[in-house]
């Protein structure tokens, strides 16, 4: 198929974020919110920054 000039062209999207809940202590969540403020990135975009960060880093101890 190919694309005349005035079509619009729809792709499927290649975004792979998934939605869910997180329950997290209020202090924690008003340190993510005041670093949001500094830094202009959204708590959700902060909150998979170290959550990627921290499984790149982690060491799992098999007792």
């Amino acid at each position: 198929m190919t694309a005349d000039k005035k079509d619009f062209i729809v792709t499927k999207s290649k975004n792979e974020s998934v939605t869910f809940t997180v329950r997290m202590d209020k202090t924690l969540q008003a340190k993510l919110d005041d670093l949001s403020s500094k830094s202009d990135r959204s708590r959700n975009e902060l909150i998979s920054l170290c959550i990627k960060y921290a499984l790149d880093n982690l060491k799992f101890i098999d007792d």
